[in-house]
């Protein structure tokens, strides 16, 4: 029987030896002759080969190991200091730390009592036991009055708290893991779904932009009402067609320019964004070694791209029809200006031409002038086409016109020549008509008569005041008092209504009958001149005739030639000489 208990523990012991555990001075015989020494020293090898010696905490041995991971575990708890596998351990607190540490459901650790050694200890055990598997290999007073416990026990019993809360670790690595990823995929999930759902977003808003210009009417306005027209000359246009048009284009040229200065900035900071979120979520995914995010069709950012392109190329084309559009409607506005203001200007030229031709009889000349008074009445018509078309132009901020050389201010103001061209021709020829009545009067003196009214009538109304028909009276060597002549213009008034080329020249017919002719004019200015045979402008001045009188004769007689004396005269240094017998010889021819 020996022989076979010994081939037994034998076989028991190569066992042991295959699994690389040195066994020093102990065999078979030892086992079986019942050595407790050598036997206890077996064992010990053993839990140091299968329980302790696998514990490696940050590369140190198992002993040392054993004791960081003790440490570590229990450093959250004050009142426990682990250095050592002996008295570390003798009140029971350590043991209760681990398990809290670990299962806090299985214990209260504030309400131990730090004082009650025994206590602590003993629930330790017992909740080891009973929880987590771990059998009580010593006595309570074993471990709490033993001067020193033992360490090898103690480190068995703890070995088995690491092996067992190991697991419980390795378990809660797993759950950590799974959970890690699951964040990892619920932030990726959530990043795909942000991307998809922006980026349809997106491109729906270029798709609707897309669209909204593809059926926009340019002639329509857009959103705000056309500026009113210019209020400083009447009459008031009506809008036409072509400025309600330009007003329109220039409303969808502003709403354009708005469009790229806010929505497709926010469009471009958009796609930007999303580029990098999708270039995030493929980063991380390639981090991780999952597999690339593919985004559903229609989604992807050389779609984006496509649909990007696409805007641009619609942008450009807006653009230029807007601009098109803007650039004929102004060359309409020009033509249209141009083909009315040339006509004017053809109508007033050929009515110029009219008033030079006029020639005949003067009754057939009086009825020419007044048909072409009658064509003067449709150019004021024109002349107020002529100023909307030049508004609409200034509306449309039309500067240039190449078609025409005229602007509204230089065809009134021909107009305005022109007018008054026809007025003049109509009294000259009603003037004519008078005086060639006038029989009594000598060719000369009708001259000089209808030259005098033409001077003094400064303002050309073809009617002398009362200032201008003493100034002109004088000039022709007739004075009155101001009470006569006063008399005399009221008279005239009264009769012809106004003091008018007519009424002159009758008056100028009845004093030439009672009071002037040839020798009484050269009476009266050898009176002035002092018997001289010139008058100078000292005489004129003594005699006191009115400024305007004296005007017209130093316009009017020649100067004579002097060289400081004149038929034995003397002259004063600087004097004129005026010969007033060569003027009255031609006036009385």
């Amino acid at each position: 029987m020996r022989v076979q208990k010994a081939e037994n523990v034998n076989k028991a012991l190569e066992f042991i030896t295959s699994r690389g555990v040195k066994l020093t001075n102990i065999g078979p015989e030892d086992i079986v002759d019942g050595d407790l020494k050598l036997m206890l020293g077996m064992i010990w090898t053993l839990i140091l080969r299968f329980t302790i010696a696998d514990i490696s905490e940050e590369g140190l041995s198992a002993k040392e190991g054993l004791l960081l991971w003790c440490q570590r575990k229990t450093a959250p708890y004050d009142e426990v200091n682990v250095q050592d596998f002996t008295y570390s351990w003798t009140d029971g607190l350590a043991l209760c730390a681990l398990i809290h540490r670990h299962r806090p459901d299985l214990l209260d650790w504030h309400s131990l009592n730090l004082a009650d050694r025994h206590g602590n200890t003993r629930l330790a055990f017992k909740v080891a036991e009973q929880h987590l598997g771990i059998p009580q290999l010593f006595e309570v007073e074993d471990l709490c009055d033993s001067k020193p416990p033992d360490e090898r026990s103690v480190m068995t019993y703890i070995a088995s708290f690491f092996h067992a809360f190991s697991s419980m670790d390795q378990a809660e690595t797993v759950s950590r893991r799974v959970e890690k990823f699951a964040e990892l995929m619920q932030t990726v999930w959530l990043s795909k779904n942000d991307y998809e759902r922006r980026m349809r977003a997106l491109l729906s808003e270029i798709h609707d932009m897309l669209e909204d210009w593809s059926t926009s009417n340019f002639s329509i306005m857009p959103t705000s009402r056309a500026p009113s027209p210019s209020t400083s000359r009447s009459p008031q246009p009506e809008i036409s067609a072509a400025l309600q048009t330009y007003y329109a284009l220039k409303e969808h040229s502003a709403a354009f320019q708005l469009y790229k200065q806010t929505k497709k900035r926010d469009w471009v900071s958009e796609k930007s964004d999303l580029a990098m979120l999708f270039s995030n979520v493929q980063t991380k995914l390639k981090t991780y070694g999952l597999r690339e995010y593919i985004p559903p069709p229609g989604l992807s950012i050389g779609d984006a791209e496509a649909e990007w392109t696409g805007l641009l190329a619609a942008e450009a084309q807006r653009s230029r029809g807007i601009n098109a559009q803007i650039r004929e409607v102004k060359e309409n506005l020009r033509r249209k200006f141009a083909t009315v203001a040339n006509d004017f200007e053809r109508r007033v030229r050929d009515i110029t031409a009219e008033i030079s031709a006029l020639d005949g009889p003067l009754e057939e000349q009086q009825i020419a002038i007044e048909s072409i008074q009658q064509h003067l009445e449709p150019l004021r018509a024109i002349l107020d086409r002529i100023t909307i078309a030049e508004d609409e132009c200034r509306l449309a901020n039309i500067e240039e016109n190449d078609y025409t050389v005229f602007t509204r201010e230089d065809l009134e103001f021909e107009y305005a020549l022109v007018t008054g061209a026809v007025a003049k021709k109509f009294q000259f020829i009603d003037n004519q008509i008078v005086a060639r009545n006038m029989t009594n009067l000598t060719p000369a003196q009708l001259e000089q008569f209808e030259g005098t009214f033409r001077y003094f009538d400064k303002d050309e109304s073809n009617t002398l005041s009362v200032s201008e028909m003493s100034a002109a009276l004088a000039s022709l060597g007739i004075v009155y008092s101001d009470d006569d002549m006063n008399v005399i213009h009221d008279e005239l008034v009264q009769a012809y209504g106004a003091l008018t080329f007519e009424a002159f020249i009758n008056l100028m017919v009845d004093i030439t009958e009672d009071q002037t002719s040839s020798e009484q004019l050269r009476d009266a200015f050898r009176g002035i001149a002092g018997d001289k045979p010139f008058v100078t402008d000292l005489d004129l001045k003594v005699a006191m005739l009115p400024p305007g009188a004296i005007e017209y004769l130093r316009e009017a007689m020649p100067l004579m030639r002097t060289n400081g004396t004149t038929n034995g005269h003397q002259l004063d240094e600087g004097a004129r000489a005026y010969d007033y017998e060569t003027w009255l010889d031609r006036v009385f021819d």
